[in-house]
């Protein structure tokens, strides 16, 4: 009777587990994992099977699971930075565990792999630009002449000017991309702001995180680069406007520069047809930047 009801515990208790799988999105980290001999799966489309049906096993058991994006350069260099064997399971566990406070992750709530694995890099994604984007803020440092934080200064600009860009927004659902010319390569940060059944604005904190560095890496710096949103309603024309950086804020983008902007294909320059149901319009006045918010040096 008590080993009945120790068995049943367990069972329970295991409910309580949340866990963390690390998940080989692509062929190309398959193939890396696959020089570990502890390492027994052979075949990328069976493995990833495999993974999508535990986590099917595991959520009918009430059970929580997180997918974390597994990389196997970085797996390795964690190995030898902790002594550990990364030719055994256990080494690869700890690894998953640390992935799970540390590195890109999405929850398993049912979805299919095929939806999970473009989330999960795109969370990589996002999680990489924002990490990069701070670095080079934090590498302005003060200024010679006043003493003040370059890159805080600009956040707090970059801060106030979203939240212009919301307050001044028509009602809706709106996609904001934000896009900085950086060494090596472009930055690029989307931002999804839906409004509730109660009207209020809804922001994803880590998208708006990463959305505002990017934004305010542009400022500090005066890279070239621009902004444009998105706006949907039902029972109306969807609404495209933007503006391009300048200096310590935004100018705004005419109607026609916006036009330009979506219907010219960016690798020949040949016109494409513009989307129907789809205004492109000069955005609204949200004002001057936040009192104290920027650096004029």
């Amino acid at each position: 009777m008590a080993h009945t009801e120790d068995q049943t515990m367990r069972r329970v208790l295991r409910r309580e587990i949340a866990g963390t799988i690390g998940l080989l999105t692509d062929e190309h980290d398959f193939r890396a994992m696959r020089r570990y001999r502890s390492f027994t799966f052979d075949d990328h489309t069976t493995y990833l099977k495999q993974v999508e049906a535990l986590l099917k096993t595991r959520a009918a058991q009430g059970n929580h699971t997180t997918v974390a994006l597994f990389d196997p350069q970085e797996y390795a260099e964690y190995c030898t930075d902790s002594g550990l064997d990364p030719d055994i399971a256990s080494s690869r566990t700890r690894f998953t565990a640390e992935l799970a406070t540390t590195g890109p992750t999405v929850p398993y709530e049912g979805q299919s792999l095929s939806d999970l694995v473009p989330a999960l890099v795109d969370e990589a994604v996002r999680q990489a630009t924002w990490e990069y984007a701070t670095t080079l803020l934090a590498r302005l440092g003060a200024c010679a002449s006043c003493g003040e934080d370059i890159g805080r200064a600009a956040y707090t600009n970059a801060s106030h000017l979203l939240a212009r860009i919301l307050e001044t927004a028509p009602p809706g659902n709106r996609h904001l991309v934000c896009s900085v010319s950086a060494t090596p390569e472009t930055l690029v940060s989307v931002l999804h702001a839906d409004d509730d059944i109660d009207g209020a604005t809804q922001l994803d904190e880590a998208e708006a995180l990463e959305f505002t560095t990017v934004l305010a890496l542009g400022i500090a710096t005066q890279s070239p680069g621009g902004l444009v949103m998105r706006t949907s309603a039902p029972g109306s024309s969807d609404r495209i406007y933007g503006w391009r950086l300048r200096g310590d804020g935004l100018a705004p983008l005419t109607a026609g520069e916006v036009f330009d902007a979506y219907c010219t294909d960016v690798e020949n320059g040949d016109l494409i047809s513009p989307e129907s149901d789809v205004d492109y319009c000069e955005p609204p006045d949200i004002g001057g930047e936040a009192p104290g918010s920027g650096h004029h040096h």
